[in-house]
């Protein structure tokens, strides 16, 4: 913290820009908040005005670009958000937004989304929020907190009329307002509720939960629709890769797992971790088993295997700085 401060004060002379998103997001970082909303566009761009909309934002945002030529990015992302789609070798134009899938449509939508959501949520916290609060947004997926439930309701009526304005709507299925946070599990007990709700973000399912001794913890778990489709995905690869060498499968599953983890091994789930690793390890058993009718795989050779080409599993990631 002492050291972000210190980098921010450095910037300050030749780079205030950086210097005060530095601040903000040191600001972000340490907010407490124990209400949530978890929201989610159903519409990022797919209903914007490509001209009115991106272009004008982008017209903007070149201005402050001195590296960019005059025009050059504006030209570009209109070549972008027309390009149409093409499915089953069929070429179809983009009468509005940009096409689903393709590799501008993340950039753009950040850049949009930018200015729509995220000055905007700013200056409604400055100017509304009566407690703290704090919002997280990646792409079109972002969960934002508040103190207290009032400040919370406000936020998701003002944010509908914002979102309509520019043609975009919040996924109604998606979009839930939920106690959450140190204090969840007592105040839903007092009024004979059970458990507080989870919620899924960025590939983890959010849940209140306590260490050994009493504390409230901040517990992260895989999302299991997400390990499901990702060990579908392993098995169905190791099935094409079963007559490889095996140092070549096992340095493949070995980059699979090693992945894995470096994203998931967060602390709390460790179990859903290893258990994608063995689980992977059973897919590759079976692959093996299945190279000849005379195969003499046994598990105890298996697991000689794992040891020796899948890494074990540890915990990657520390606590969060600022837990809910």
């Amino acid at each position: 913290m002492r050291q972000a401060k210190d980098l921010a004060r450095q910037l300050e002379k030749n780079h205030p820009g950086a210097a005060g998103s530095l601040r903000e997001g040191l600001e972000e970082m340490f907010t407490v908040a124990r209400l949530r909303i978890d929201g989610r566009l159903a519409k990022t761009l797919t209903t914007s005005n490509p001209i009115e909309s991106m272009i004008s934002i982008a017209r903007a945002t070149n201005r402050n670009v001195t590296r960019w030529r005059d025009g050059q990015m504006v030209r570009l992302i209109a070549k972008w958000v027309s390009a149409g789609v093409i499915e089953d070798g069929r070429w179809t134009a983009s009468d509005q937004g940009a096409p689903q899938g393709a590799s501008a449509s993340p950039l753009l939508a950040n850049i949009y989304l930018h200015y729509v959501l995220d000055w905007w949520a700013r200056h409604w916290r400055k100017r509304h929020a009566r407690g703290d609060m704090i919002i997280v947004r990646f792409a079109d997926d972002f969960v934002a907190g508040f103190e207290h439930l009032g400040d919370a309701k406000q936020f998701l009526a003002d944010l509908h009329r914002r979102f309509g304005r520019f043609g975009l709507e919040l996924h109604e299925d998606k979009t839930r307002l939920i106690q959450f946070g140190r204090f969840a599990a007592e105040r839903r007990a007092e009024r004979g509720l059970g458990k507080p709700e989870t919620f899924d973000f960025l590939g983890f399912t959010h849940a209140c939960a306590k260490t050994s001794d009493g504390r409230f913890f901040l517990k992260r778990i895989t999302i299991s629709k997400r390990k499901r489709a990702k060990l579908k995905e392993v098995k169905d690869q190791l099935k094409r890769r079963r007559h490889a060498p095996l140092p070549v499968q096992g340095a493949w599953l070995a980059s699979v797992v090693r992945g894995h983890a470096a994203y998931y091994a967060v602390p709390g789930n460790i179990k859903a971790v290893s258990s994608f690793r063995t689980q992977a390890t059973r897919c590759w058993y079976r692959a093996l088993r299945r190279r000849s009718q005379r195969t003499r795989l046994t598990w105890k050779r298996m697991d000689k295997l794992a040891t020796r080409w899948l890494p074990p599993i540890r915990v990657m990631h520390p606590l969060p700085g600022g837990t809910l």
